[in-house]
């Protein structure tokens, strides 16, 4: 096939797992209220095993479609989890550790592209004779997560809010807080409770038209946007071409080195998130990654004139990768199940988990074509809206540390309502009578 077919088609098989993960993201709502956190989690590997095994069967069966079908199968799979981890995590945490369990489920995930940037060495699993098993070790790991999830807990959070079981949610906060003495998560979970059930249903349109979830839903879209517009996935799926670009002896082991550095970080991440806060750590991140995203237009662009500027441009790649799990890797995802109450949440994961895998998609599929038609100049693109999301940040991104869910939630009702009285009076002042928002 013509260069520009198979360019066409490797950039597809990238992104449409992303594709995927747009359509396990939107689900996210209906399947944890219908079947439960933990048995959401259980019940999508369903997705993992398909799309695994379609991978894995892929060269036998002489077909680059199988994996194109499959990299979509698991996208389905991979977007249900990013929506379901983060919300069990963060209904089953102590609100003074919710932060720093969150980033632990970063850090799963990026010992996971560790281990696979390993795997697929050539002298390992990265050759002509194993690809196909490397591909399909997913299936494997499926298996155990459904052996294992069965003797975890379902959150005690949804047991006594959604399905009135009191006494056993006690029983299981009393067994992970390792006390008996458990009333006071029991009675913020009922004030929770009773605030959800003077609310309507909210549905993916409510969260845009009623003030109280606008301000939040606007926020965690934003927040998703920063962390795949900010260019880590354009490095990391392209990363070894990038160090190819820049002559860099072996592109492969510097490509396992942004991996070793992304795992670090992020260690230093979930150490410092409950110190920090979110949002110190968030804006650290996007102005140090804008940063060397100018660094790194530099040694790609002087990279013919000097030998050193090939290891500048490594040196800048791994401050790209670090900084990003300091703050806009980790925190997008459990910041978005912190800003709303039982009721929106799902819902709102759901829609900010769907920007992501959007924002995913479009990096994944255009950024070759942006690479060709703007050389070394394409990483000002994401210093530019890593610029943008760093003012955003600072201006409309509330703390949210070592505070309860309900105490988020109401400050954005006062600021709803707050809106409200003074629409209210300015229609008084004026005379004219309006349709008042019920909300």
């Amino acid at each position: 096939m013509s260069e520009s077919m198979l360019t066409s088609l490797w950039s597809l098989s990238v992104a449409i797992f992303s594709v995927g993960g747009m359509f396990g993201s939107l689900s996210v709502g209906y399947f944890a209220n219908r079947f439960g956190r933990r048995n959401s989690m259980l019940l999508v590997n369903i997705f993992a095993l398909v799309g695994g095994a379609l991978m894995a069967l892929s060269k036998l069966g002489h077909s680059y479609e199988m994996i194109i079908i499959g990299r979509f199968i698991i996208g389905i799979f991979s977007g249900f989890c990013t929506g379901l981890v983060p919300m069990y995590i963060g209904e089953m945490a102590p609100t003074a550790y919710r932060g720093a369990l969150g980033t632990l489920n970063q850090l799963g995930i990026v010992v996971g592209i560790l281990i696979a940037q390993i795997f697929g060495l050539e002298v390992i699993l990265g050759s002509a004779t194993f690809w196909p098993l490397l591909l399909g070790i997913t299936v494997i790991l499926s298996v155990i997560q459904c052996g294992l999830l069965p003797f975890c807990p379902e959150s005690p959070r949804y047991l006594l809010i959604m399905k009135n079981e009191h006494d056993k949610a006690e029983a299981i906060l009393q067994k992970i807080r390792g006390t008996r003495d458990v009333a006071s998560d029991i009675e913020e979970m009922k004030e929770e409770g009773h605030r959800m059930a003077q609310e309507k249903p909210v549905s993916f349109v409510e969260l845009f038209r009623s003030r109280q979830y606008r301000q939040p839903i606007i926020i965690a879209i934003v927040l998703q946007l920063s962390q795949q517009l900010s260019g880590i996935n354009a490095v990391f799926y392209y990363s070894t071409s990038i160090f190819e670009k820049a002559k860099v002896p072996n592109p492969v082991i510097a490509t396992i080195g942004a991996g070793i550095v992304n795992t670090v970080f992020t260690v230093v991440s979930l150490l410092v998130v409950e110190r920090a806060g979110r949002r110190t750590l968030h804006l650290i991140g996007l102005g140090g990654m804008a940063v060397f995203a100018l660094i790194m237009t530099i040694a790609l662009k002087l990279i013919d004139q000097a030998v050193g500027w090939s290891y500048v441009s490594i040196v800048a790649t791994f401050g790209f990768v670090a900084l990003f799990e300091i703050g806009p890797g980790p925190i997008p995802w459990f910041i978005v199940a912190e800003l709303f109450s039982q009721g929106p949440r799902p819902a709102a994961m759901a829609v900010s988990g769907c920007s992501n895998w959007t924002a995913n998609f479009l990096v994944g599929m255009l950024f070759p074509y942006a690479q060709a038609g703007c050389g070394p100049y394409v990483f000002l693109i994401f210093m530019g809206l890593l610029i943008i999301f760093f003012i955003f940040t600072f201006f409309k991104v509330p703390e949210t540390r070592g505070r309860t869910f309900e105490d988020i939630a109401k400050d954005f009702q006062g600021k709803g309502r707050l809106e409200s009285t003074s629409k209210r009076n300015s229609v008084e002042l004026t005379g004219v009578k309006v349709p008042q928002d019920p909300m």
